[in-house]
């Protein structure tokens, strides 16, 4: 299966419209942070024939892959096997000290989901592996079979928001005891049988909060969003956007914290005129996180939990 037939990038258009007036300039440079299949980096190559992308992903087959996507644009596109919070290095090692656009399309690609065989996915059978660069750390498996109780019930409630934590991790503590865990279909029963009928009733499949917990676990999701987010402000040139997608709360929350600190007055309160250096950096381009239509979540059920949120930088930072 070829990457195009797989994959439909979500938001697209919306993404291509904020990012325009930053990249429509001669030598702009754009960052797609989490290149995945390269739906975005492609349409942001076609429309913007001037700018040349960095794309930045932790999975090697989603590099290859968007390589052989990609190959048309030639030197215009550079691949970086990174983390996404490697951003700030893998700039300095190109030589380009601001960038005029950045793209961050997070949660699980359509790859990872697609890709039976990684355990990502809570509707089919596979080992709990779940792991975006499969060179290393622990798996979905291992944080299982050995975390202490109390952190497998502090990363259920944390990452998951599951309401029943401590039901599911007494269950999954008294089986591993018996037999390790190995494989997603042995969760998905054990979750089902845990589990109240009332809860049962409410939120799709009740499995999805646990698969949630520990892919964002496994691969420290909200830790790499963290750095990343800030990272991304300090090195987009003035004129520049940053452009979003997040797919649940933790994400769209931290997203929304750092750029509404970025566009807010630091300044004390009480002063008369306020001195540049207070000034916000970023310009909100967003009310709020805008959601995909209907029109598109029928197209791609996929960009049914997106949040989209952009910003502007519009002043240089200042000591």
């Amino acid at each position: 299966m070829t990457s195009e037939s797989r994959h439909v990038p979500v938001m697209l258009q919306r993404c291509l419209d904020l990012l325009a007036p930053a990249l429509e300039r001669p030598g702009a440079v754009v960052v797609d942070c989490t290149l995945g299949l390269g739906g975005h980096s492609e349409a942001l190559l076609t429309r913007f024939p001037e700018a040349h992308l960095i794309g930045l992903d932790r999975d090697k087959e989603a590099l290859r892959l968007s390589g052989e996507r990609l190959a048309p644009f030639g030197d215009r596109a550079t691949l970086v096997h990174a983390v996404y919070d490697e951003l700030p290095d893998v700039l300095d090692r190109l030589g380009i000290p601001t960038v005029q656009g950045v793209l961050f399309d997070l949660g699980v690609s359509s790859m990872q989901l697609d890709e039976a065989d990684r355990g990502f996915a809570y509707a089919q059978d596979a080992p709990l592996d779940m792991r975006m660069d499969q060179t290393t750390g622990m798996s979905a498996a291992e944080v299982l079979n050995t975390y202490p109780p109390g952190e497998l019930v502090r990363i259920l409630r944390q990452y998951g928001e599951e309401k029943q934590a401590k039901r599911i991790v007494s269950a999954v503590v008294r089986e591993r005891e018996k037999e390790p865990f190995t494989n997603s279909a042995r969760l998905v029963e054990l979750i089902r049988d845990a589990l109240p009928q009332a809860a049962k009733r409410t939120g799709g499949n009740p499995a999805k909060r646990t698969f949630q917990a520990l892919r964002i676990e496994v691969n420290g999701e909200l830790s790499v969003l963290e750095r990343a987010i800030p990272a991304a402000v300090e090195r987009i040139a003035v004129g520049g956007r940053i452009a979003v997608l997040s797919y649940h709360s933790l994400e769209d929350r931290l997203v929304k914290q750092v750029f509404a600190a970025g566009a807010a007055s630091t300044a004390p309160p009480g002063l008369p005129v306020v001195p540049e250096k207070y000034q916000p950096k970023l310009k909100l381009l967003t009310r709020g996180a805008e959601l995909p239509t209907e029109e598109e979540i029928a197209e791609n059920r996929r960009a049914a939990p997106a949040r989209f949120r952009g910003v502007e930088r519009i002043r240089e930072a200042r000591l």
